[in-house]
């Protein structure tokens, strides 16, 4: 128990110091999970949703990949985007082994599927009551999409948020392609398992207590600026 009041007390003192690496780390932390949240959003909810109201052969064959996909482990994907970005890989020119972009890389692949998926049942539940107006007003394939992304959108907010819960909490894949170099790829969750190997547990607590908090306070500033409780939706 005294362990888990010096890693607070030690996260408190981080941050009321402003301490310089601390301050590095978070805002690499958030640079990349973020980045990675954009890009994978942009891919997946309108995939999701076009998943959700297109008819085609293998459909749910495509579904089950899909959610198989969200069980993907992050050491695997760390693994292949290590042997696709490595010199002796197809990437390997474009030398972005051991930098944020790599882990950027693997963050869009793991979380992908988890937001395409969310994505894909709360759009097919709304595309039940949709169909017949957006059939009638001879809507194409897009705007039907573009229609129920924007009807749906704080359904997608929860789909939005649990990509980056995982994203910022990912260090499997992180720590493969990043290789948690100082002050260039280390963040959050690498740095915790760091000190934890080092046996500094009071710094890792302390850390781990900082990644919380900051999830925590992303999660709040996204749903304060959706005003989903100021409108009876949450």
């Amino acid at each position: 128990m005294s362990e888990i009041w010096a890693g607070i007390a030690e996260a408190l003192r981080l941050i009321w110091s402003l301490d310089e690496d601390l301050i590095d780390i978070t805002v690499r932390s958030l640079k990349v999970s973020l980045t990675a949240l954009v890009i994978a959003s942009t891919l997946a909810l309108p995939f999701g949703t076009w998943l959700a109201i297109r008819r085609f052969r293998y459909r749910r064959f495509a579904i089950s990949v899909l959610n198989a996909l969200m069980g993907l482990p992050p050491v695997v994907v760390g693994l292949i985007v290590y042997l696709l970005l490595s010199r002796s890989g197809p990437f390997g020119v474009m030398g972005l082994l051991f930098t944020p972009t790599a882990m950027i890389i693997a963050q869009v692949i793991i979380i992908s599927p988890l937001i395409a998926s969310i994505t894909h049942q709360a759009m097919r539940e709304l595309w039940s009551e949709y169909h017949d107006l957006l059939i009638s007003l001879n809507t194409s394939k897009w705007q039907r999409v573009g229609a129920l992304i924007w009807d749906g959108r704080r359904t997608l907010l929860t789909a939005a948020l649990a990509g980056f819960g995982r994203a910022i909490g990912e260090v499997g894949a992180i720590m493969i392609v990043g290789g948690n170099i100082d002050q260039v790829t280390r963040v959050l969750t690498t740095a915790i398992a760091l000190e934890t190997g080092k046996g500094d547990f009071a710094l890792a607590l302390g850390l781990g207590f900082i990644l919380i908090t900051l999830s925590l306070f992303v999660n709040l500033t996204i749903h304060a600026l959706s005003r989903t409780e100021s409108e009876g939706r949450w």
